[in-house]
C-alpha cells in the first residue's frame, strides 16, 4: 500500500513543534505526523462479489452513482425502492431490476442504505430489520444513523461504511472519465471477519481505489463530515457568499458585479486550491490579491469565528445537533423548510440565474426532478 502525506484517524499526533524540520507548524500549538495507509486498486478484489447480489436502497445522488458504477464494474446490482417512488422509472430506464425495499434486503448479500438520514430509521424498522439474516452486510455512505444510534443493527451482520469524499454526481462523472473520488472506509461490526474486504471491494467498484481510500471510524467520519458541512463547505461558504453580496449591493454596486466577485469567481479560486493547496492558489493570483488574502482575510475569519466553530463541533460531538435534527424532521421540518424558502428568495439567486443563462458553456441542470435524473 502506498504511503501519502494524508492524515487519518490513526495518523494524527500532537507533537512538539521541534519534531518538525524548519519549525513547520510553529504558531499553531501542534504538529501533525503523517502515516496514513492509502488503499488503491491492487489492495481491493472485486472477486469478493462473485455470485453475490448487491442491493442499493434508494436511487438518489449517492445511490444512483454507486449502483451504476458497480454495475459497470461487473457486479450484480438490484435497486430497492418504496412503492410509488419517482425514482422507479429512472432506475428501470438505467437498466436496473427494481423491487420493493423488503425484497431487496431479502435477496441481497450486501445492502447499501442509500436513503436520507431522516428516512433511514423508519425504513430500517419496516423493511430492513425484519429481512436481515446472519452473514449479510449493511453498508452506509455516512455514519449518522449508526453513530447516533437511530439504527441499531443486530450483532450477526457486518456494518461498514464506504464514503466517497464528493457528491454522487461527481462520483459518477469521475468514474465515467476513468478516474475516481477519494473515499473513506470504516468497520463498525465484523462478525463475518470479511467486512474490510467487502468495504474495499465496494470502494473499488465505485472507483474510489483509483484515487485512494483511507480507513477511519464511523465516529470520526460522522463528526468531521457534519462539522465541515456546517461551518465551511455549505453553511460557512453560503453565509460568507451571501454576506459579501449584500455588502456590495448595499454599498451601491450592481448585483451583477457583486455576484461575479462573491460567487462566480469562488469556483475558480477553489479549483486552484483543490489542485495545489492554498499555497498553489496564492502562486496563481496577483500580488495585490495575495496581500488582501493574508492581511484582510484573518480579520474577517478571526478568532471569534473559530470560537463559534468550536461550539458547533461541541454540539456535534455531544449529540446535541443530532437530537435537534431528529426532532426537526419528526415534527415535519417546520424551521428547515422556512429557512430553505428564505434562502431561495435571496437576491443572489435571481441575479445568478440571469447571469448563468448568458453562459452557454455552463450545463443547465434540472433541480426540480429526481437526483438520479439531474
Amino acid at each position: 500500500m502506498a504511503r501519502l502525506p494524508t492524515m487519518s484517524r490513526c495518523a494524527r499526533s500532537r507533537l512538539p513543534i521541534s519534531a518538525f524540520p524548519n519549525g513547520a507548524g510553529a504558531g499553531y500549538g501542534f504538529a501533525l505526523l503523517f502515516m496514513a495507509k492509502v488503499y488503491t486498486d491492487k489492495d481491493a478484489d472485486l472477486g469478493v462479489f462473485k455470485g453475490k447480489t448487491l442491493a442499493v436502497l434508494g436511487f438518489g445522488s449517492q445511490g444512483h452513482a454507486h449502483a451504476l458504477n458497480l454495475k459497470e464494474s461487473g457486479c450484480n446490482v438490484i435497486i430497492g425502492l418504496y412503492e410509488g417512488s419517482k425514482s422507479i422509472a429512472v432506475a428501470r430506464e438505467k437498466g436496473f431490476e427494481v423491487v420493493p425495499t423488503a425484497e431487496a434486503v431479502q435477496r441481497a448479500d450486501v445492502i447499501f442504505v442509500a436513503l436520507p438520514d431522516t428516512k433511514q430509521p423508519a425504513a430500517y424498522e419496516k423493511d430492513i430489520a425484519p429481512n436481515l439474516a446472519k452473514g449479510k452486510t449493511l453498508l452506509f455512505s455516512h455514519g449518522f444513523s449508526i453513530h447516533f444510534k437511530t439504527i441499531v443493527p443486530p450483532p450477526n451482520v457486518n456494518v461498514i461504511l464506504v464514503a466517497p469524499k464528493g457528491p454522487g454526481h461527481i462520483v459518477r462523472r469521475q468514474f465515467t472519465e476513468g478516474k475516481g473520488v477519494p473515499s473513506l472506509i470504516a468497520i463498525h461490526q465484523n462478525p463475518g471477519k470479511n467486512a474490510k474486504k467487502i468495504a474495499l471491494a465496494w470502494a473499488k467498484g465505485i472507483g474510489g481505489t483509483r484515487a485512494g481510500v483511507l480507513e477511519t471510524s464511523f465516529k470520526e467520519e460522522t463528526e468531521t463530515d457534519l462539522f465541515g458541512e456546517q461551518t465551511v463547505l455549505c453553511g460557512g461558504t453560503c453565509a460568507l457568499v451571501q454576506a459579501g453580496f449584500e455588502v456590495l449591493v448595499e454599498a451601491g454596486y450592481s448585483p451583477e458585479m457583486a455576484y461575479f466577485e462573491c460567487l462566480h469567481e469562488l469556483k475558480l479560486i477553489v479549483d486552484l486550491m483543490n489542485e495545489s493547496g492554498i499555497g498553489g492558489m496564492r502562486f496563481s493570483i496577483s500580488e495585490t490579491a495575495k496581500w488582501g488574502d493574508v492581511s484582510v482575510g484573518p480579520k474577517i475569519i478571526d478568532g471569534s469565528v473559530k470560537k463559534r466553530m468550536k461550539a458547533a463541533l461541541k454540539d456535534i460531538q455531544s449529540g446535541k445537533f443530532a437530537k435537534a435534527w431528529v426532532k426537526e424532521y419528526q415534527s415535519g421540518y417546520p424551521r428547515y423548510n422556512a429557512l430553505l424558502k428564505a434562502g431561495e428568495k435571496h437576491p443572489i439567486e435571481k441575479t445568478g440565474a440571469k447571469l448563468r443563462a448568458l453562459m452557454p458553456w455552463m450545463q443547465k441542470r434540472n433541480t426540480g426532478g429526481t437526483q438520479a435524473g439531474y
